[in-house]
């Protein structure tokens, strides 16, 4: 086979699900930006004053609402009354039991800092993939509470400050942020927050002395901004049930407690609003990003001018509470839960400002002390802005439709400025409450009309995506049966009159799309399908010559029964692996069911092999544990250090018994060459790197624990000992040893260390058991090859006229140009074994589906100043190791199983996307937050996996250049031997 359809393939490949992963963005998750529309601000007499003149936002980052409200003993006891549980925040509870409201607010996905700021100040939820944009100075392009202000002063970190203050009006909102350098995650994280509580001060203290400070001060409509940070740092760190995150509550309660005094005592006039909530919480193993239910609920409580005094109940439970808030001693008081963007809202009415133009957040009136005829205007104002947005989105698509369907609630006779009418009538003849609840309703259908004009045009693109993946699934399949099973040998037939239709049908669609003005992302949604479903077609002759070779001598009962099972039996698999992104236990399940695959070949084979069999064995059921363990993994230095030290013994053992393990197994017990001292010295130094990593790994972790920081000394030496080793294979170079065996030990040490420093737990023992496997693998399926070859070869019956009947006729296999053997029912099982192994590489360390669970603790190690470019790469990095690993192996099977290097690698590709469009077409951008969050995890992960793979062939043909097999290719039978029937597609 030639290169060039090989690499154009893979790069095809990569482009298009490249393109296509980001579909759900245009579809689920576009931006909800739009410009032009009108303010709206409650109207007051001249002599009438807003409920507050001032605001102060205190935001908590990362703050869980459980933690915010529970009790807990003491984080670091001196007594033994420490001991009882009690709150860690007593002023903001007073604050909720005497002085103003409270309650959860809930936040969307991500939930990062990024998104959760725009809906607390802007109150709009961004698209999903704007948290990209959330590390960095990229300013807000929409409107916000900041905006809306007199002037706002805002302290807190480089990371979310300059969004709001460089997308404002010049000169309106003041930043003071401390320097990147000073996020270090091994120092004490409430430093971040005591800079802020000092900065406050330090402005005010300075308008006792500068008079035009003061006086700008003084003014109206002013909000203060307060970014604490410290929460977000100590839960990455320590998680939030730790001692050290209880007790950064306390200090940011003790630093609220003093500004809120500060600041009062400053204006003496009891006119200032205080709102207190956080961005996003934190899960228990200390990330956030996904819908998990412990990083949407965040606390929020308000008080002050303008806040609504506390609802309570002396004998019974106060309405809003439920299970969750059962432990907070807080039932008394009335809970009222908001979504994230209402804050917005509330901020906005509190200092008299208008609404922010993109605000799709209702103003939460439990919140207001207003009298019932003010909390009815103020409403409606609200909902003539989300209106407002309505009818800006409606007239930007009614100018880019052919023909525009309207939304029925919304259309005529039911018109916004009549139904605006309406209501404002039933306030102006006292009928206020009626007016509230017709409010209400409107601002549900305002809401329900952006949704509409937002996914007006799902059909048609969750359509054209659909069939884009099954044109890819189709197209891949075709070029595997091609490339891979007829060698080319039979030729595309394209018709003018097909590819004018194909032809046709894009540039209706490109047309469509330049009228209605569509983001160029839709044309590559519609090249592709086009592209496929063309090039299948053109290759209609090729599917007809394929099935008779690969099914043609399918034709008893008991073959097509056996086919028809095992078919079953594959599509089960795979459906399963979709199931196990919700439920891990799902990838233990598959792995104690292969442990005893080998037995369905009969108990002769079992006694040829048994020391294999027993490997294969005992690794997959050491496989299948990892599953069962908890996702939610705290550091622990022991497991570390038992990973560590089992690599050794690898390492080790190879050393110790090298001729034998370098003897070709498949044919003699001698060696393929001698060994190298140049080599063994080289595997020397890897054993001593993966030492070197576990002292550095130990003593970098003790030092973390005890808060005594990344001494230099171990960050340097971790950096030193992660880029030699990574380096090493290198060195090999000078004197190659090309034998499979050395290649794989190699590569494996190559990467142990990088295992021990970036790891927390258990997952060096994954590394180890995981590597241990995909050896057996490759040697149990050339065996099981090699086996059923020669049983088929002796089943062959001869003809009348003496030529052998082989379960592949001649008319298949003869006069083929290609070096390799055809593809074969064998090699779908083989397909599907890598890309289980594929799956458990990400989630037998991994949650379910969520990135998030990758903690970051192994990180600070290497890099203790937040860096979350840097910190993700090295996440990254461990997560692929696995992946090179097993390219590594999928390629020196393929080398001992005679075929060609890209075949199985391409099969893999078509069958995954199976996986992709089932959770393409269940991606939710509605509903709980956890399943919203869990939806595009799944498809993410899915889509990425082919782009693994596609990634990982090249890196393959990299690993095994050069490298050496043996003759056990050879034993596997000649060309006329590569069909192999029915039988070997066991499962």
């Amino acid at each position: 086979m030639a290169r060039f359809p090989r690499t154009r393939f893979l790069a095809l490949a990569l482009v298009f699900h490249l393109v296509y992963i980001y579909s759900i963005f245009d579809i689920y998750f576009v931006s909800p930006i739009v410009s032009g529309m009108r303010l709206f601000a409650l109207e007051r007499p001249a002599e009438s004053r807003p409920p507050a003149d001032r605001l102060v936002l205190f935001v908590g980052d990362g703050l869980r609402a459980d933690k915010a409200f529970q009790y807990h003993p003491e984080p670091y006891p001196t007594t033994e009354t420490d001991l009882i549980p009690r709150p860690l925040a007593p002023f903001l509870r007073s604050r909720v039991l005497e002085h103003g409201t409270f309650g959860v607010s809930h936040t969307r996905v991500p939930t990062e800092s990024r998104p959760g700021h725009v809906a607390l100040i802007a109150g709009l939820y961004e698209d999903v993939s704007a948290v990209t944009t959330g590390w960095k100075l990229n300013p807000v392009d929409f409107d916000s509470v900041f905006n809306r202000s007199r002037h706002t002063w805002s302290w807190g970190s480089p990371d979310i400050l300059p969004m709001f203050s460089e997308g404002a009006v010049p000169g309106r909102v003041d930043a003071f942020a401390y320097g990147a350098d000073f996020e270090d995650f091994s120092a004490d994280a409430t430093a971040l927050d005591y800079w802020v509580f000092d900065g406050v001060k330090a402005l005010f203290a300075d308008a006792e002395k500068n008079s035009t400070l003061k006086k700008e001060l003084k003014g109206e409509k002013n909000v203060f901004f307060l970014h604490l940070l410290g929460l977000d740092t100590t839960g990455h760190s320590y998680r939030p049930y730790s001692k050290e995150y209880l007790n950064n509550i306390k200090v940011v309660d003790q630093g609220v407690k003093e500004i809120t005094r500060l600041i009062n005592d400053f204006y003496g006039d009891e006119r200032t609003a205080f709102v207190f909530t956080a961005d996003h919480g934190m899960s228990d193993w200390g990330s956030h990003g996904d819908g998990h239910p412990d990083n949407t609920r965040t606390p929020l409580i308000a008080w002050g001018s303008g806040v609504a005094q506390p609802e309570v109940y002396e004998d019974q439970v106060a309405p809003g509470h439920d299970e969750y808030s059962a432990d907070w001693h807080l039932d008394s008081i009335r809970r009222h839960d908001v979504a994230q963007a209402d804050v917005a809202a509330l901020m906005a009415y509190l200092i008299g400002s208008e609404f922010p133009a993109n605000s799709v957040g209702e103003l939460p009136l439990s919140f207001l002390s207003a009298d019932v005829k003010e909390k009815a205007e103020a409403y409606l104002v609200n909902a003539q802005g989300i209106l407002e947005q309505y009818r800006v989105k409606e007239e930007q698509k009614k100018a880019t439709e052919l023909r525009y369907r309207p939304y029925k609630a919304l259309s005529e006779g039911h018109s916004a400025d009549q139904r605006v009418a309406d209501i404002q009538r039933l306030v102006d003849d006292g009928r206020c409450e009626e007016a509230i609840e017709e409010t209400a309703v409107l601002i549900k259908i305002g809401l329900q009309g952006l949704r509409y004009l937002q996914t007006y045009d799902w059909l048609f693109l969750r359509a054209l995506v659909t069939i884009g993946y099954l044109g890819w699934i189709a197209y891949a399949l075709t070029t595997v049966l091609d490339l891979h099973v007829l060698h080319g040998r039979v030729k595309r037939s394209r018709s003018p009159a097909a590819t004018a239709a194909f032809a046709s049908v894009l540039v209706a669609l490109y047309g469509s799309f330049i009228i209605s003005k569509s983001p160029i992302t839709y044309y590559g949604y519609a090249f592709f399908p086009v592209l496929f479903w063309e090039e299948v077609y053109a290759q209609r002759h090729g599917l007809l010559e394929g099935r008779k070779q690969l099914f043609g001598h399918v034709k008893s009962g008991s073959s097509l029964a056996s086919l028809a099972f095992n078919s079953a039996v594959y599509v089960a698999v795979i459906q399963s692996l979709a199931l196990g992104y919700i439920y891990r236990e799902v990838l233990t399940v598959l792995f104690v069911l292969g442990a005893f695959w080998p037995a369905v070949y009969g108990l002769t084979f079992l006694q040829d092999h048994i020391a294999l069999a027993a490997t294969w064995l005992l690794s997959c059921l050491a496989m299948s544990s990892f599953t069962l363990l908890p996702a939610m993994k705290t550091e622990n230095v022991t497991l570390i250090l038992v990973g560590g030290g089992l690599m050794v013994v690898v390492g080790l053992l190879y050393l110790l018994f090298e001729d034998f393990v370098l003897a070709d197994f498949s044919s003699t017990k001698k060696p393929s060459m001698p060994p190298s001292s140049l080599n063994r010295t080289l595997v020397g130094i890897q054993v001593g790197l993966i030492v070197l990593a576990m002292f550095i790994t130990r003593s970098s972790a003790l030092s973390l624990q005890a808060k005594q920081g990344l001494p230099l000394g171990n960050q340097v030496m971790g950096w030193v000992v992660l880029i030699v080793s990574l380096s090493m294979p290198l060195a090999y170079r000078f004197q190659p040893n090309n034998h499979y065996i050395h290649r794989l030990l190699v590569i494996f040490l190559t990467c142990a260390p990088t295992f021990v420093i970036l790891t927390i737990s258990y997952e060096g023992l994954f590394y180890v058991a995981f590597s241990i496997l995909l050896v057996s693998w490759v040697r149990l399926e050339h065996e099981l090859f090699v086996y059923s070859s020669k049983t088929h070869a002796t089943a062959a019956k001869p003809t009348s006229n003496g030529v052998a009947k082989s379960a592949a006729t001649t008319e298949t296999t003869t006069h083929l140009p290609s070096p390799f053997r055809p593809l074969t029912l064998h090699d779908a099982r083989v397909a599907l074994f890598f890309f289980v192994l594929l799956q458990s590489a990400f989630f037998s360390t991994g949650n379910v589906a969520s990135v998030s669970s990758f903690s970051l603790d192994s990180v600070y190690r290497l890099i203790p100043v937040f860096d979350p470019f840097a910190q993700g790469a090295m996440l990254i990095l461990k997560i692929m190791i696995p992946f090179a690993l097993i390219s590594a192996n999928l390629g020196i099977l393929n080398k001992r199983m005679g075929v060609a290097p890209s075949a199985l690698f391409m099969l893999v590709m078509a069958v995954s996307d199976v996986l992709t469009l089932y959770f393409f077409w269940v991606v939710k951008d509605e509903g709980s937050w956890l399943e919203i969050g869990s939806t595009i995890s799944h498809f993410v992960i899915a889509s990425l996996m082919c782009v693994f793979v596609a990634a990982l062939e090249p890196v393959s043909a990299g690993f095994i250049a050069g490298v050496e097999v043996g003759d056990g290719a050879r034993e596997g039978g000649s060309r006329e031997d590569g069909l192999i029937g029915v039988e070997a597609f066991k499962l």
